[in-house]
């Protein structure tokens, strides 16, 4: 039986992938177990099932093959969800109706857990004449709140936190209030952006010429392209956003620029889509491949590769026929293309085992060679593939062997694919892999350099006290184990103590063998210098890349991963972190303390009442469980689903103080209600309120935890009604008067006139 490199992959797989009954009981018992279900799904479809699950179960073995995230928790399951990680939707039309069309599809992409990529720029912009209403357009920015919004309600129906991605056009009109959004801490927050930027843009910036915003072949105004660029990086620097994609490049690098346009990405970047593509993902283990790492003659053998590959591109394959889709037009996409993207992770814990820094020219030629070795394997195997069971239906050979990787692969992989075509459209990219590296051992994530090389886990016991457990990077795990615990080596460097230029140096000589893109973040310092980050998209862009994202720490977005320390000097101790968990739920004492609270919801005949109990735990009030009642009926079964969920979260420990972000964050598309003067998005925002209400009670969070000053009473504030008095009716959701009425079949408030049917 494999044994798990550390508690946190064990605790990440039984959270996340194990296959559980409905009632948690697991069905998977082991990781083999998983392995070998996944195995089986994919190898359903083949002539000789048997053989070739034995065959997917050894490329999985031991974590050389890392399927992404949706095909280990779904294959072989009977869910109801898509193996394809992410979508890019159906072009936007510029019409309210065809506007939530795509709302709609984006919905139900989103429900069986589909990330979304968007282009907005086919929206017409603010200010614009809506011919026949007399009325201004409101611009694209107004519909991403809607989907922004929507987001957030999928999201809170039980789904995985939703995924977007943006893009708009660097000539569209409102381009300045797109890459000023994120500015708005509270504003698209579901959302990633990216500015399309154009080779004729990218001209103009560089000669500092004047720069056209046009729409339907008008021109809105001219402003020169030099200050629009200067806007996006200064964006980037403060907030972290909006990122680049070089469209032209990805248009004319795409094997199927004789069959598609792209416009848009799915919600990390690495796969440039068109409208209705899918993206499917997996990752070939560099870490585990290594043969005797730290030595001369460390290496990885080019035939193990090939044959690893050559798996992975069949089981990828594989997953085309066997996913579900959540469209049928996403279904007909992916049948026609067959577009797959396998990659890598592990790179930076491999370069590290053959003593090589990232980032160097040496570490940037290594990564070139290995991603060059992978590309002809894949291609070798897709074509294999086209033999046994035909090409991908829009297969072309001259377009195809003009376009893209095809135009500069190895003359036999040509000769082979003009022999007897190929089985997939696409076939390389670089996915995000954070939580299957560390199911894997902690390696590297994707091609991003290793973060930090270790990390206090703090975990909170059954009886209050706190063990700790030591999260180690995959390659120094191994250096310790080799050789104890002499110093790292100067080699071993880590993102804090990276240039820019080393990032960009790493993914440009990894895209060169990419059919796709790759998703890759450069992280610079929060104190570096306007004037050193400044240039770090245009040398991007000179590079060769398609595209580029950074991430400062800012005051906007906060430090998605931080460290107790600053980062050491190679051979320093490792750094530490302060991250808390509960190995075990907590045990009920006989009697607990608490607090009720009563929640008038406008609307609603019959109050709600929350009870909130607490525990002492290492000499703190913290909470442990929830009742939430009413009279009435129809919030029965809602309300005790939520008294479970809460109070399971609660009895795990921690930092549970999100539940109140994520209560709060909820609204009801039919409308919420105004509460002494603020408007309350939904009636879960009001449970949310009262949940931060009793946590600040209790000094569990501080009164500005979450926004709010030390004397501020939360959201909602609670409505006194005498016991027993009648309903007042619905509130105005535009004005909170008491004063809706029913009138020419329509709800409309006699005080500001609002009126649902408007």
């Amino acid at each position: 039986m494999t044994r798990f490199a550390a508690p946190i992959a064990e605790a990440i797989w039984d959270m996340k992938y194990r296959l559980k009954a409905a009632d948690g009981t697991p069905i998977d018992a082991t990781i083999e177990d998983t392995w070998r279900r996944i195995a089986g799904a994919l190898a359903a479809v083949e002539d000789d099932p048997a053989a070739w699950e034995d065959r997917f179960y050894a490329a999985l073995e031991d974590f050389r093959f890392l399927p992404a995230g949706r095909i280990v928790a779904g294959a072989g399951t009977d869910r109801t969800v898509t193996l394809f990680n992410c979508f890019v939707m159906g072009t936007i039309p510029d019409s309210m109706a065809g506007i939530f069309e795509a709302l709609k599809e984006a919905a139900l992409t989103m429900q069986q857990g589909g990330g979304i990529g968007y282009d907005f720029s086919t929206i017409r912009p603010k200010g614009a004449e809506v011919r026949g209403v007399a009325a201004d357009a409101s611009g694209p920015l107004s519909f991403m709140d809607v989907w922004d919004a929507m987001c957030r309600t999928i999201m809170s129906a039980g789904s995985r936190r939703g995924a977007m991605m943006a893009t708009m056009r660097c000539d569209h009109p409102d381009i300045e209030e797109f890459v000023s959004a994120k500015e708005d801490a509270a504003r698209l927050r579901n959302f990633n952006l990216s500015v399309l930027a154009t080779d004729a843009f990218m001209e103009a910036v560089k000669a500092d010429r004047p720069w056209d915003l046009v729409f339907e072949g008008r021109v809105w105004r001219t402003l020169p392209a030099r200050d629009l660029w200067n806007r996006i990086m200064r964006a980037t620097y403060e907030y972290a956003e909006p990122g680049v994609i070089f469209i032209d490049r990805i248009n004319a690098m795409n094997n199927l620029a004789y069959a598609e346009t792209i416009a848009a990405t799915n919600p990390c970047g690495e796969q440039p889509l068109p409208p209705y593509g899918a993206c499917l993902l997996g990752s070939i283990n560099l870490a585990r491949l290594v043969r005797d790492p730290f030595e001369a003659g460390a290496r990885i053998d080019a035939g193990e590769l090939d044959d690893l590959v050559a798996s992975a591109v069949r089981m990828m394959d594989n997953v085309v026929d066997v996913s579900r889709f959540p469209l049928p037009q996403q279904a007909e996409e992916a049948q026609a293309k067959r577009r797959i993207g396998l990659g890598v992770t592990g790179l930076a814990d491999a370069l590290l085992m053959l003593g090589l820094r990232y980032g160097a020219p040496e570490a940037a030629a290594q990564t070139e060679a290995w991603l060059h070795r992978i590309a002809r394997a894949a291609y070798l195997a897709s074509v294999d593939l086209a033999r046994e069971k035909g090409p991908f239906p829009l297969f072309e050979t001259e377009p195809f062997l003009a376009s893209g990787t095809m135009d500069r692969m190895d003359e036999d992989v040509r000769d082979a694919v003009r022999a007897h075509g190929i089985r997939n459209a696409l076939l390389t990219s670089i996915a995000p892999t954070g939580t299957i590296s560390l199911l894997a051992g902690n390696v590297s994530s994707g091609i991003e350099p290793v973060f930090a090389y270790s990390y206090t886990r703090k975990v909170l016991q059954k009886d209050g006290s706190r063990s700790e457990e030591e999260v180690v990077d995959y390659a120094v795990a191994l250096w310790r184990e080799k050789f104890g615990d002499r110093a790292l080596p100067a080699h071993f460097v880590n993102a804090q103590t990276l240039a820019p230029a080393d990032h960009v140096r790493m993914q440009a000589a990894a895209q060169t063998w990419i059919d796709s893109s790759i998703s890759k973040t450069i992280n610079v310092p929060a104190d570096i210098a306007f004037a050193a980050f400044k240039d770090v998209y245009l040398d991007a862009y000179e590079q060769g890349c398609k595209g580029c994202t950074t991430y400062r720490p800012n005051a906007v977005t906060g430090s998605v991963l931080t460290l107790a320390e600053t980062a050491p000097a190679p051979a320093a101790p490792p750094q530490s972190g302060d991250v808390v968990y509960i190995a075990e739920p907590l045990d009920r004492p006989h009697e607990l303390e608490g607090m009720t609270y009563k929640l008038k919801w406008p609307g609603s005949e019959h109050a709600i009442y929350i009870t909130l109990n607490d525990i002492i735990v290492a000499g703190r009030r913290r909470p442990f469980e929830i009742f939430i009642n009413s009279k009435n009926m129809e919030h029965y079964a809602w309300t005790v689903a939520l008294t479970r969920m809460i109070s399971a979260v609660f009895r795990r420990g921690g930092d549970v103080s999100f539940v109140v972000e994520e209560l709060k964050a909820v609204f009801d598309p039919r409308g919420g209600a105004w509460m002494e003067g603020r408007y309350i998005p939904s009636i879960l925002a009001a449970i949310g309120g009262v949940i931060e209400r009793h946590l600040i009670a209790i000094g569990f969070i501080g009164g500005e935890g979450l926004g709010l000053k030390a004397d501020a009473h939360p959201d909602p504030r609670t409505e006194a009604i005498a016991v027993g008095a009648p309903p007042r009716g619905a509130a105005c959701p535009a004005c909170g008067a008491y004063e809706m009425v029913m009138i020419e079949g329509c709800l409309t408030c006699r005080a500001c006139g609002h009126s649902k049917c408007a």
